[in-house]
């Protein structure tokens, strides 16, 4: 008889392969809010340290220009480029965690954020 049981990290990395494929996501990841990868899904070869470290600066960064500006909490980063691709950096709190979920978006016009959100709740579901 085969074990089934899969360990934390399977599960995310489950999470993350299931949203890039239905999505056609050519990356995500999933980070602490330092920038540490926790689960990271690629098909096109990416550093996953790299693109780790990428959005924690840009979490961190978000965070104090929203401080200056008077907002409360991020609810998304997005960033452009003139080729149509999106980063999108999705923070969110589990318990008392703050994580990143970063995502690569090749459309323009590609709606992302029913997958995200779904994303986030199952890894919400599998946290606690």
């Amino acid at each position: 008889m085969v074990n089934e049981t899969k360990s934390g990290p399977e599960i995310l990395l489950g999470i993350l392969n299931r949203m890039n494929h239905e999505a056609n996501f050519p990356m995500s990841v999933l980070t602490d809010k330092e920038g540490l990868p926790i689960a990271s899904a690629f098909s096109n070869g990416a550093d996953p340290e790299k693109q780790s470290a990428v959005v924690a600066f840009l979490q961190k960064t978000a965070v104090q220009v929203s401080k200056q500006l008077g907002m409360t909490e991020i609810d998304e980063i997005s960033f452009s480029y003139v080729d149509g691709q999106h980063l999108i950096c999705r923070p969110f709190k589990v318990d008392s965690n703050w994580l990143i979920l970063a995502v690569i978006v090749t459309d323009r016009d590609q709606s992302y954020r029913r997958i995200t959100n779904r994303a986030l709740s199952e890894i919400r579901n599998i946290w606690n």
